[in-house]
């Protein structure tokens, strides 16, 4: 039966499915038509589509020729559901690695941490200054060093970081990076965090630096609003999440609350209630989403490190944006003790850093470590201490798919990957990823079904008018899946589950644009009432989808910019439990590339003298 006909797709069992190179599986790119819609628009849509009997006729018509009925709800699907993208315990074997003890407390798994980095004895403030156009991006050991000599303080750079926050939050800049930020807590912190320097009693080598925060993730004193107005005062945040305790263990200075799309119910950041965050490299352009002001907060220098969550690529995605560091382990190696449950078998928190090495240190801090070592492996780390560190390393990549980008973001990522065979001999192997569009869309029924059934207790009692408009039309649809396409969706997620794992028996990893398209640009008319912009939204997400549908980890990491300026990023999707392997490949793409980058228009630097 025709994929584009009548018909519902009946499919073949997963394993009479070809993987090759020459494979005649079908790929089908987004067939997103939809104009863009803001502003006004957007609320006659909305409108219309909460009316009584008229919206509910809407919605039929809308869905009745979607591929979403064709692909997902009304196939035919041999293999049964799989409700949870958990792994078992796997021995998976790496190169060049860290094994730390069990039941170590995070400062003594980041000193393990540290021991796995390169040795950079220089003195940030001694270093050579780089032209002004370059990037140099100070990185946790650089703060700590400075701490530790005394050429600056924890409180000389809290100082400085709310002096930048002011400015780029005025009317001037307007770049609505932060929710929720106060300059009291941040300077106590800070206080504490210098007398531990003063007295020689440092927690960590994160001691003082400033790490920001999603507002999806409880952190004291702030709400955990999910980027609304309302869901502050109805689930009033008690304790800090497992990962912000973690953190605040090793003395970090917990810098606010970082903005977001509102519910994570989108990829470009905008948020009527507390402005959009804006790319630091052009600040007319989105920062993407969810974890917008995460990823906007770390490429404007104002932290080495930030948390974000990863449901659909909310983490990866903002990241290759705003070129950063992405990184969302394997589920389940994180807790999610305190995350808003928004989406329970697809997201998780994630780092965003300004080096690879940053986001060793972060997660080696954050990891959960109080499971027993049967239902997760122990964790690795990556012994970065020369490039290549690791060898023989065979890349998967589909090239349909890696294509179906914008000729900038093809072009410079083929450069990378011919960049990493030319330097360190690594092989690319040609495979064949089936049924990619199938699970966008059956990725698209998990999140949105669970995203509502998380919220209903709150929003039964909500008035529609304290969402934003974007967000209602979201939850609308979301609202409209019905079972057989919330299983189906599950069975396809068992099909690929299966798919991947025998990619991986030939392939350490699989390679793609993180993105199809770079950052875009952020129209006024959508600034208070978001915007339906579904053929960027589709390319944002096209690759990001395996990592939270199936948990497995995944790392982007800038390669380079477009014709414009703006940053691109190269994904890398792992084993599960791979996490170093991931990390060491991110580091040598890093080193390859790193030396040409251009530094953001809106940037501090916060390590330079007063």
């Amino acid at each position: 039966m025709g994929v584009f006909g009548s018909s519902a797709k009946v499919y073949r069992p997963a394993p009479e499915v070809d993987l090759g190179p020459g494979s005649g599986e079908l790929y089908i790119s987004p067939n997103v038509k939809a104009p863009r819609v803001a502003g006004l628009l957007v609320k006659i849509f909305v409108w219309v589509l909460e009316m009584p009997v008229v919206g509910w006729v809407l919605l039929y018509i809308l869905k009745k020729d979607n591929l979403i009925n064709k692909l997902v709800s009304e196939a035919e699907i041999p293999e049964p559901p799989l409700f949870t993208s958990t792994h078992r315990w796997e021995d998976t074997p790496e190169q060049n690695v860290s094994l730390t003890k069990p039941g170590l407390s995070p400062a003594e798994r980041v000193r393990e941490a540290v021991d796995c980095l390169p040795t950079r004895l220089e003195s940030p403030l001694a270093a050579d200054v780089p032209p002004s156009s370059s990037l140099k991006r100070w990185t946790i050991m650089d703060f700590s060093r400075a701490y530790s000599s005394g050429e600056t303080t924890p409180v000389q750079v809290a100082k400085r970081f709310l002096a930048a926050v002011k400015e780029c939050s005025g009317p001037t800049m307007n770049m609505a990076f932060f929710i929720s930020c106060d300059p009291e807590d941040v300077l106590k912190q800070a206080e504490e965090s210098t007398l531990r320097y003063q007295t020689g009693t440092p927690l960590s080598v994160m001691d003082g630096v400033l790490v920001a925060v999603k507002d999806e993730i409880d952190c004291l004193p702030y709400p955990t609003t999910g980027g609304t107005r309302w869901l502050g005062k109805a689930r009033p945040c008690e304790a800090d999440a497992a990962c912000v305790a973690q953190l605040r263990a090793c003395g970090a200075v917990l810098a606010g609350k970082t903005n977001m799309h509102e519910l994570g119910a989108g990829t470009s950041g905008i948020n009527p209630h507390h402005g959009s965050a804006r790319n630091p490299y052009n600040v007319g352009k989105v920062a993407g989403g969810s974890s917008s002001g995460s990823a906007a907060v770390v490429c404007a220098g104002l932290c080495p490190v930030a948390l974000g969550v990863d449901g659909g690529g909310s983490v990866r995605m903002p990241a290759a944006l705003c070129g950063v560091v992405g990184f969302k382990p394997t589920a389940g190696r994180l807790s999610n003790a305190g995350v808003l449950p928004l989406n329970w078998t697809v997201g998780m928190a994630g780092i965003l850093a300004g080096t690879v090495e940053d986001a060793v240190v972060a997660y080696s801090a954050i990891v959960d470590q109080s499971q027993p070592s049967y239902l997760r492996p122990e964790l690795n780390l990556p012994m970065l201490t020369s490039t290549p560190s690791i060898s023989n390393v065979r890349l998967a990549k589909y090239g349909k798919w890696f294509n179906d980008s914008s000729e900038d973001i093809r072009t410079c990522c083929d450069k990378a990957l011919q960049t990493l065979r030319a330097q360190y001999g690594w092989e690319t192997l040609d495979v064949t990823v089936p049924e990619i569009e199938e699970m966008r869309l059956a990725h698209y029924v998990t999140i949105g079904s669970e995203c509502t059934a998380s919220l209903a207790k709150y929003l039964d009692k909500l008035k529609r008018s304290e969402i934003g408009w974007d967000v209602r039309v979201a939850l609308g649809v979301y609202g409209s899946f019905s079972s057989r396409a919330y299983l189906n969706s599950q069975r396809l997620r068992n099909r690929q589950m299966f798919f991947h794992k025998e990619i991986f028996k030939t392939a350490d990893v699989i390679v793609s644009p993180m993105t199809g398209v770079t950052a875009y640009t952020l129209q006024d008319d959508a600034l208070s009432s978001g915007e339906l912009d579904y053929i960027n939204g589709a390319a944002l997400i096209r690759y990001s989808i395996a990592g939270n549908f199936l948990g497995l980890p995944a790392i982007t990491v800038m390669v380079g910019q477009d014709k414009g300026g703006l940053p691109i990023g190269l994904q890398f999707i792992g084993r599960p439990w791979s996490e170093a392997t991931l990390l060491h490949i991110a580091f040598a793409m890093q080193e390859a590339c790193s030396k040409n980058h251009r530094k953001p228009v809106v940037f501090y630097d916060l390590l330079k003298k007063d």
